[in-house]
């Protein structure tokens, strides 16, 4: 079980998502086919198992077209689920209905394949210290509903946006001249709040790194031999991530070296969507 997330954040992307689908004039499938009047009772049902998220998405993409629609949940975020389970059950005009599916179904989906993948990530590093988080690569517009998904599958959020951390990456220091001059300004600009995080491509940056006190140290495309050697290095004084295509074949492996996190870009950026379906069940 997890909060879930305010209306306020989800309500307009649903309302820009359905707009996107309505375009000029409305269903007109639904219009030329539906009696104005019919009624529908049907399920959001899962074809293949995985981790429920987005839930909020298909009752308010309902709520918008039709507030008289019902909208019963038989699940929760954050729930581990079967194939062939019923995620919710919706009752009301047929036309509204059928007008809100695909806008439902696309968001539902594509939340539960990604809290689906978390799962598989925190599962695979079960045992361990080790953290799995999100990154920035998000589909533009999604972020707080792809970033809540990854909640729901038992990970955690890396930062949310370029104002709540600061991380300096290999462009920033080209920019700077040398990592340390790099956390230096970061340091003497950040407010008491705001963490500095750097990313190190090598060893030797990573000594430069610890001398100016950072945070996080990001380490980005290490071997697992220097990983370890990062580690034996900094010896807790620092947060250690790891980053850098890091696959379920080999984040077991970069969860034992020692570091503390692990971001996986793939978490949001390469999801394959949870197959799930609207069933009718009745008139």
């Amino acid at each position: 079980m997890i909060e879930p997330l305010p209306d306020l954040l989800v309500a307009p992307i649903v309302r820009t998502a359905l707009a996107e689908d309505l375009g000029r004039a409305g269903d007109i499938t639904a219009q030329a086919c539906i009696p104005a009047d019919a009624r529908l009772t049907a399920v959001f049902a899962t074809r293949r198992g995985g981790v429920v998220a987005g839930l909020s998405c298909v009752r308010l993409a309902l709520a918008e077209l039709d507030p008289t629609v019902s909208f019963t949940p038989l699940s929760a975020d954050g729930q581990v689920v079967t194939a062939g389970m019923s995620l919710a059950q919706v009752r009301g005009n047929a036309r509204s209905i059928l007008t809100a599916e695909r806008t439902a179904l696309n968001l539902l989906g594509r939340m539960c394949g990604i809290a689906t993948m978390t799962q598989d990530y925190v599962d695979a590093v079960a045992g361990t210290r080790v953290k799995i988080t999100d990154t920035r690569k998000t589909t533009p517009g999604l972020r707080h509903l792809e970033k809540y998904a990854v909640r729901c599958g038992g990970g955690m959020n890396h930062r949310f946006g370029l104002d709540d951390a600061i991380l300096i990456k290999d462009n920033h220091v080209a920019a700077c001249g040398s990592v340390g001059e790099a956390i230096r300004r970061a340091k003497a600009f950040a407010g008491h709040l705001i963490k500095v995080e750097v990313e190190v491509d090598s060893l030797v940056q990573l000594q430069e790194a610890l001398a100016h006190d950072p945070d996080v140290i990001m380490l980005d495309n290490f071997t697992l031999s220097d990983m370890r050697e990062a580690v034996a290095i900094t010896q807790n004084r620092v947060i250690l991530e790891a980053s850098g295509g890091i696959t379920l074949d080999t984040v077991r492996d970069v969860a034992e070296t020692g570091v503390d996190v692990i971001s996986v870009g793939a978490l949001t950026h390469s999801v394959k969507v949870l197959d799930i379906g609207l069933d009718a069940l009745e008139g």
